[in-house]
């Protein structure tokens, strides 16, 4: 262990999922890490109350500004008296609060906002909020210095470990041929286009595998989520979209692979467990022992792996599209997502109906450049209408 004094940490969205086993992992190693700040949207107040007496943050931050009164009420009944903030600009005020590293596991576009400041400030990024990197993909890469945003989900945090082997100098993109994106199938797995045109919102939140909020959870049904990744894969390690492959892997122990030009490949396996990628992106460069339990090599294992049905999900293809394309296209295609995933759970858009709208809007958007977070806050403000526009009327 390199560090001599604790690493001060902000997390965002702390009583997500993200944001809670974020906490856990921090909490289990009190030499290594400390809390300095806390944000959340404002709908568990009770929790990140206790969060806060928890961890002694020194701020706390909520989006919603109607919930500072119960906020600074739970917080006196925990005995904990941080610097309260509010608001989105609140949000943004913790993202640059003085620390090491600033975990931003804000779900949605939402988070854009906190990824620029953080980077802004200097800090560290550990990134479960892959969209906006996505959305702001031109305003995030002006501002990153190299290794400044460290991967948290699963799939990005392999392939930079999986990386790590492409040469003694560090990453060499000219020796990889591929990355290798596994997706685990989600909960329709298997299934036809014609299958899955009665697929209600409960069967679209029962994921196989992993334990996530709703959005994401219904993203992986879609598998708008693996487009999402693929474009977040090829803003993190610069390679085209051309040498990005997903494979569907249903037991999702192996998380993603690189194969390099020699036919080598390297792949990264694990027990699903988000600890890892987490403890990974908080204590890099150095392994956390006991982060997450290791795969159980005296049992047997049957890992398989299947090709992407895109007649069945269009979303990933959809995405390539997009993320070629560049400019406000990627945050076109996540915010007008966004959209259909509400109107789905409300029980207003049929399943099929949610990467099919999505796809009507970004052939209906005139791309350009997103050189501003106003530009880009404005295609996804237009992709939002529009998906609601399309969608108005329809029901499952």
């Amino acid at each position: 262990m390199r560090q001599q004094i604790p690493r001060s940490v902000v997390v965002l969205g702390s009583t997500g999922s993200i944001g809670t086993q974020a906490l856990d992992v921090i909490a289990a190693e009190p030499a290594r890490f400390k809390v300095a700040g806390l944000a959340a949207g404002g709908g568990k107040i009770e929790l990140l109350a206790e969060q806060a007496a928890a961890t002694g943050a020194e701020a706390v931050a909520v989006a919603d500004p109607a919930a500072v009164p119960a906020l600074k009420e739970a917080l006196a009944a925990h005995g904990a008296s941080p610097v309260v903030l509010a608001g989105p600009e609140g949000v943004a005020e913790v993202a640059a609060w003085p620390c090491d590293t600033v975990l931003n596991g804000i779900t949605g576009a939402l988070g854009l906002t906190s990824t620029l400041v953080a980077l802004e400030a200097g800090r560290t990024l550990a990134l479960a909020n892959k969209e906006s990197l996505i959305i702001g993909g031109p305003l995030v890469k002006r501002l990153a210095k190299p290794g400044q945003i460290l991967p948290v989900d699963s799939e990005h945090s392999a392939l930079q470990q999986c990386l790590w082997a492409s040469g003694p100098q560090g990453y060499d993109p000219d020796a990889v041929r591929r990355l290798v994106v596994t997706a685990s199938g989600g909960p329709f797995r298997g299934r036809k286009r014609a299958e899955l045109a009665d697929v209600t919102p409960e069967m679209a939140l029962a994921h196989p595998t992993w334990s996530m909020g709703p959005m994401i959870t219904i993203n992986s049904a879609t598998l708008v989520n693996k487009g999402l990744e693929v474009i977040e894969a090829h803003l993190l390690f610069d390679l085209g979209f051309d040498r990005i492959e997903v494979v569907v892997h249903p037991q999702s122990i192996i998380h993603s692979m690189v194969e390099y030009v020699d036919g080598s490949t390297i792949a990264q396996a694990s027990p699903p467990d988000m600890r890892l990628p987490i403890a990974l992106a908080l204590g890099h460069p150095d392994r956390i022992a006991g982060a997450a339990r290791p795969i159980d090599w005296t049992a047997a294992h049957t890992w398989t792996f299947e090709p992407l049905d895109d007649t069945a999900f269009p979303a990933v293809a959809l995405a390539r599209q997009v993320g070629s394309e560049g400019g406000t296209a990627p945050a076109v295609y996540n915010a007008a997502n966004e959209a259909c995933l509400e109107a789905f759970i409300r029980g207003g858009l049929p399943f099929l109906a949610i990467v099919d709208t999505v796809a009507k809007v970004v052939e209906e958007h005139q791309v350009t450049a997103a050189g501003s977070v106003d530009e880009v806050l404005a295609a996804d403000a237009w992709a939002r209408a529009r998906a609601a526009e399309l969608t108005a009327g329809q029901s499952r």
